[in-house]
């Protein structure tokens, strides 16, 4: 038994090394192919891990794509491809950062209000595309993509001035106007900035995931429809029911990845939001195996990228190259988990002839004495 978990584990870090290290060479590829050097840029990533603003920054924006990780991870633990986490997200931060600056509660309920209200419009744009897939069959993946574009268009209709938006006198920014002091999010500070608070509620968030999925009836039912809803139907597990609920629960996380940054930072929603962060959580996702501890470390290494990439233009490289890592990242991990659980297939095969082997010998000896 030990020997098979040995054989797991190995197989299951296979896949993740193996799409980095392809990832790496193809880029060095790329770089050597523009004339640049293939070891520099690297080189120069690293050392900016000395500076503690970046190391803040890097943090920050790893518990950001966690959440946005959790998110997609859930759908993928039932079979489901929510592509629209960005637009769940973006949509949750903005109407969450409406009633944040519309009330003055004292601080813990004030968080809790905008905390809730963003889980709560992330949960319901996710259950459109869960009813439209429960309901009238339509694929998660279509509804989603669709979802996103409305979203998009949705948030630039209802920031207007004369709809819930304002614009500061002077700017041509227009916001949501700011949310009063009782409604941030207390983070930890340090010499190169503060670390969000919900950080840190990010990473707890992994935990209640892991207990979640592997610890209660209800991962359990969760993950046995993801692998096949026939079973699961046959074993008492009403499949579109958990189709629906994974659908809310996944958008309820998406909600919560704006939430980093709007109660540590920024304490208001405009346009210049970031966007793009559901589309790198489903790397994320892929890269980590939907497992939060293998998700933890690829979100760290996306915002190594990311936040270190930034630097390269002083020394004449673009910063675009952190980008071509990331696409390269996700051919390579579709391409070497296919080979990793081509070879675990052989692989077992092979150990279950050796056992038939060994126990048909050790009839024949049996039958011989």
């Amino acid at each position: 038994m030990k020997k098979f978990d040995k054989d797991r584990l190995l197989l299951g870090l296979a896949g993740p090394v193996l799409a980095l290290v392809v990832a790496f060479l193809l880029t060095s590829v790329v770089l050597l192919l523009s004339g640049l050097s293939a070891i520099e840029p690297y080189e120069l990533m690293f050392q900016q891990l000395e500076f503690t603003d970046i190391q803040v920054l890097i943090i920050n924006q790893t518990g950001i794509y966690y959440l946005a990780a959790l998110a997609v991870a859930v759908g993928f633990r039932m079979n489901l491809f929510n592509i629209g986490v960005d637009g769940q997200y973006r949509l949750a931060v903005m109407l969450a950062a409406v009633v944040g600056a519309a009330v003055d509660l004292p601080g813990p309920l004030h968080i809790l209000l905008i905390v809730l209200v963003a889980m709560f419009v992330g949960a319901m744009w996710a259950g459109i595309a869960g009813i439209l897939k429960t309901t009238r069959g339509v694929s998660e993946v279509v509804s989603t993509i669709m979802l996103n574009a409305i979203a998009t268009s949705l948030i630039a209709w209802m920031i207007l001035p004369a709809n819930l938006g304002q614009q500061p006198p002077g700017s041509n920014q227009l916001n949501t106007g700011e949310i009063p002091e009782s409604g941030w999010f207390p983070g930890l500070q340090l010499d190169g900035g503060e670390i969000y608070g919900f950080t840190f509620v990010a990473f707890a968030l992994g935990i209640v995931y892991w207990f979640t999925l592997n610890r209660t009836r209800f991962g359990f039912d969760l993950r046995a429809t993801g692998a096949s809803q026939s079973a699961a139907q046959a074993s008492g597990v009403d499949a579109k029911r958990m189709v629906l609920t994974a659908m809310l629960i996944s958008g309820a996380v998406a909600g919560l990845a704006g939430m980093p940054m709007l109660l540590g930072q920024t304490h208001t929603y405009s346009l210049s939001f970031p966007v793009g962060v559901g589309f790198v959580g489903i790397t994320i996702a892929l890269l980590g195996r939907n497992n939060p501890v293998g998700i933890l470390f690829a979100s760290l290494l996306v915002a190594f990228l990311d936040k270190t990439a930034e630097g390269l233009d002083l020394a004449g490289y673009p910063k675009e190259i952190a980008l071509i890592m990331q696409g390269l990242i996700v051919i390579a991990v579709v391409v070497s988990y296919e080979l990793v659980r081509q070879y675990g297939l052989r692989r077992q095969q092979q150990k279950v002839g050796e056992e038939l082997a060994a126990q048909a010998r050790k009839n024949k000896e049996v039958a011989a004495a």
